[in-house]
This record gives structure tokens, sequence and C-alpha cells, in this order.
């Protein structure tokens, strides 16, 4: 009988030792749970909501720094006639080409001329006044930088305009948020009457300023949306661009050039300017 005794022992030993080599974490599961069940619930549910926390916050930042790195758009803006499809030609291929008021965006790589060869997508939207609201929202979100090309010609009979659709990129809260670089490319030097960037930045202020006054009624716009709720400047002092959050350059350029056609475009400054993004 003892050895039968004996025998069985053996076998239930032998048992529980194959389904520890089959579950060797069972030991150590059978006591979490046995610990878990003595532990107040409250102390459970506290423990639960910190891990939460902690998923929560690891996805919000995976999402936030990925939404950082896909801003890689240059956006080309500006009225019609403004010399933005030109330009964009000039800053791909060096190459003169005929252009024609665009109704579409128009995109391609252009690659920067620094030591890091950095890629952007640059885009150039369409100016017309009925189509850019629609484009602007469609890209603005992806703008690294944004060139607000002016025809520098004629920029006193289109101050008033030039100056509401700037207003409408640095009152845009999306704009404002990821702070673009917003480089205004005083286009069309070649031409003699062509005013200088310090002088049309100098107008530029002045009629802004008025526009705040004008337009207080946008500060009441739907986040995010096209002209939307932020201040422009500071309370209670006449208006500058170096108040604003975001960073804006004034550059003087020529897309078509100073020998015409046949000849190179003067756009050293905004190349120079594209490189340090």
């Amino acid at each position: 009988m003892g050895s039968d005794s004996t025998g069985g022992n053996m076998g239930e030993k032998a048992d529980v030792e194959m389904e520890m080599a089959d579950n060797p974490f069972e030991p150590y599961m059978e006591s979490l749970r046995q610990q878990l069940e003595e532990q107040d619930p409250v102390l459970l549910i506290a423990l639960i909501v910190a891990l939460a926390v902690v998923v929560i916050t690891c996805v919000f930042l995976k999402y936030f720094l990925s939404s950082k790195t896909v801003r890689s758009a240059v956006l080309l803006v500006g009225l019609c006639e403004s010399g933005k499809t030109l330009l964009f030609s000039r800053l791909l291929s060096g190459n003169f080409k005929r252009t024609q008021t665009s109704i579409t965006d128009s995109s391609a790589p252009y690659k920067a001329k620094n030591d890091r060869a950095s890629t952007w997508t640059l885009i150039d939207l369409p100016g017309h006044d009925s189509l850019r609201p629609q484009y602007l929202e469609k890209f603005k979100s992806a703008a690294r930088a944004i060139v607000f090309v002016v025809d520098s010609a004629i920029f006193q009979k289109e101050v008033r305009d030039v100056a509401e659709f700037l207003y409408v990129l640095l009152t845009d809260s999306v704009i404002s948020r990821n702070g673009p670089a917003i480089l205004v490319a005083c286009n069309k030097q070649d031409i003699t009457m062509a005013k200088s960037a310090k002088l049309i930045q100098q107008q530029l202020e002045k009629e802004l300023n008025t526009l705040r006054v004008t337009r207080s009624a946008a500060l009441s716009a739907q986040d995010g949306s096209i002209g939307g709720s932020m201040y422009l400047g500071k309370k209670g002092k006449d208006f500058e661009f170096s108040q604003l959050p975001v960073k804006v350059e004034f550059l003087e350029c020529s897309a078509r050039g100073t020998k015409g056609e046949e000849g190179e475009a003067d756009i050293q400054n905004l190349e120079k300017s594209l490189a340090k993004l």
C-alpha cells in the first residue's frame, strides 16, 4: 500500500510539474489575482485611470509630433497677375514660361539651395478672389512657409486688396498656431516704377492698422476659419509686423529678370530665405 501511495504522490507531482512547464507564468498570475482581490476597489480604479491617462498622452504626443513633420509645403499666394506662376516655374527649373491666370493649384517638389538639400512641396495657389479661400483652406495646415507675392509695379493701386488678403492670412488661427514663415516677395522689381520692399512694408502696416478697426466683427469668427479669431498685433499700439507671433520677411525679387525672357530671374533673395526653412 505504501508503494501505491508513494507512486500516487509522485504522479501528482509529475502532473503539477508538467502543468507548470506548459504555463510557467501560472503561479505568478494566480498570485497577482489574489493581490488584486485583496486591494481596495477605489485604488484599482485610480490605477486604471492613471494607465488610461498615460496611454492617451502617448497617443496625443505621437499625433502632435507627426503632425509637425508633415508641414513640408511652401505655398505661393497673392493677387491675380502678381507673377506667382512665373515665379513657380523659375524656382523649379529656372526657365521663363509664359503663363495665364490659374484656376487650380499646381505643385511640384522643390529642392532648397542649402547644404541639407531640403526638399519641399512648392504649391502655386490661384489668385482670383473667388478661388483663394477654398485653396487656402485646403493647404494652410501643411504650410511650412507662405510666399505672399506682391506686384511692386502697381502696388499703389492694389494696396487695399493686398492688405485685405494679407489680413486674412495673419488673422487665421491655424496659420498663427502652426507658425509658418511668411515671405512677402515684392516681385517685378525690374520695372522702373516698382516700389521698394521697405516702402511696401510701411504702407501695408498703415493699411492693416486701419483694417483692424473696420474688421472688428471678424474677431468673432469660428476657430480655424478663414479670417479667424486672432487679433492682429498688440492692442493699444499702431500695427507693426514685428508684433506678430509668426515671422514676416519682406524681400525684393523679379521673376522675369532684368534681361527679359532670355535672361535669368532675380530671385536669389527668395531662394536664400527658402534655404533657411
